[in-house]
């Protein structure tokens, strides 16, 4: 499909630092834009990055109806690849699904995707570690005030070239559990991809970091008993012979890393259990010396090693504060193949 470009004049390549990219702080030169109107999506046009006119009565403003994903591209021998695409976009329509936003047809959305990180490929980074972050995203554009769906909508695609998520980079990140704080109830939006989980996440996330903490280490909404997240990320536990992460519940988010730590340790002959896990299960394996290690997982950050847990006034250390060689081999062999150091037998590697 050939989609009309409106090219920028100049570049603002020569702005970005990228030997210090941090993560989302800057945005390429050119973003992909479709509409929904009358009941249809138009044709994607890739338009230059710039600023939005809105009205003060814009629905999503005062009523949340917007979805979001968050997929990379990456610099390889062999030029650049996508990771995953197909399965992020079909999280996208899960998620616009829950919102009551009209769903994209995915082929659509991924052939402009392709096309946008085609022309604006310069911003794609070319040091290891470093990626396009790629954040496409729906929201309502109705302007009125009144609970309900609205009946037009925008989709855009933007895109940034981004380091290390956590500023520990591929280092052992602190949890602490949240106290009185909940970030999904049963039946609510925890596993759609949408602001209003993430807003309800920063302030306990801010006096974790008061606290000398990475993040949160969510639990269940009814019992506050049962792990769930960790800030962005899925989280796994090995303790014994057994990795556990929780099951999909509808409380959290389907992780696409979540599924491709799942894949590649069964492959690995790995006992792998999606099954509730207490909080205390894990305190009591760290006194017996059952736990051997934790981590997260996400798009951003890949895999996160936790090296100490604060639950209830009580720290424990994992692995002695250091990486566990499980969570190093997953990092070691998701970054191989979306870098394309090393053969893809799963197909999950999309050349561009």
């Amino acid at each position: 499909m050939k989609i009309r470009t409106t090219r920028v004049k100049r570049t603002r390549l020569g702005s970005v630092d990228f030997s210090n990219l941090g993560f989302g702080e800057y945005f390429s030169d050119h973003m992909l834009s479709m509409e929904y109107r009358k009941g249809a999506w138009s044709a994607p046009v890739i338009v230059p990055y710039s600023k939005m006119d809105v009205y003060p009565a814009l629905c999503v403003l005062h009523y949340g109806q917007i979805v979001f994903e968050g997929l990379k591209a990456f610099r390889t021998p062999k030029g650049i690849s996508l990771f995953r695409p197909q399965r992020y976009l079909e999280r996208l329509n899960k998620s616009a699904r829950r919102l009551c936003i009209p769903e994209t047809d995915s082929g659509v959305v991924l052939d402009g995707l392709v096309q946008l990180v085609r022309l604006d490929q310069k911003w794609v980074p070319s040091k290891e570690g470093c990626a396009l972050y790629i954040r496409p995203f729906i929201f309502g554009t109705g302007n009125f005030l009144g609970v309900k769906a609205s009946e037009t909508y925008r989709l855009l695609v933007i895109t940034s070239p981004v380091g290390a998520f956590y500023k520990e980079g591929f280092n052992p990140i602190r949890l602490t559990t949240p106290g009185e704080y909940i970030r999904a109830a049963p039946g609510g939006l925890g596993a759609a991809k949408t602001p209003a989980n993430y807003a309800a996440s920063l302030l306990p996330a801010q006096e974790a970091k008061k606290d000398g903490f990475t993040q949160v280490l969510w639990l269940d909404a009814r019992e506050n008993r049962y792990i769930e997240e960790s800030g962005a990320m899925n989280i796994f536990f090995h303790i014994g012979d057994e990795l556990v992460t929780a099951p999909l519940g509808g409380t959290i988010l389907d992780g696409v890393t979540r599924d491709c730590v799942i894949t590649l340790a069964r492959r690995w002959g790995m006992k792998v259990s999606q099954r509730p896990l207490p909080i205390d299960e894990v305190m009591e394996a760290a006194g017996k010396n059952t736990l051997r290690e934790a981590f997260g997982t996400g798009t951003a950050a890949v895999i996160s090693p936790v090296g100490a847990i604060r639950h209830k006034g009580a720290t424990i250390t994992i692995n002695g504060g250091r990486t566990g060689p499980l969570a190093l081999r997953l990092y070691d062999e998701m970054t191989a193949i979306q870098y394309g150091r090393r053969p893809d037998p799963l197909g999950w590697r999309m050349d561009i």
